[in-house]
C-alpha cells in the first residue's frame, strides 16, 4: 500500500465523517437552543415577579 492510497483513504474518510454528523444532527440543535431560551425567559420572568413582590410588600429595603 503506497502512502498516496493511506492519505486518499484518509481524506476520503475525513470528507465524509463531518457531513454524516450534520446530517444527523440537522435543525435538533437549533430548536434546543430555541427552547432553551424560552426556558430561561420563562425563569427569569417568574424570578422578577418574585422581586418586584417582594419589593412592593418590602420598601425599607430599597433605601
Amino acid at each position: 500500500m503506497t502512502a498516496t492510497k493511506i492519505f486518499w483513504a484518509i481524506g476520503d474518510f475525513l470528507y465524509g465523517f463531518p457531513f454524516e454528523f450534520y446530517d444527523w444532527v440537522g435543525n435538533k440543535f437549533n430548536y434546543s437552543c430555541i427552547v432553551l431560551g424560552f426556558v430561561g425567559l420563562i425563569y427569569w420572568l417568574r424570578l422578577q415577579n418574585k422581586f418586584d413582590k417582594e419589593a412592593q410588600n418590602n420598601t425599607n429595603k430599597l433605601r
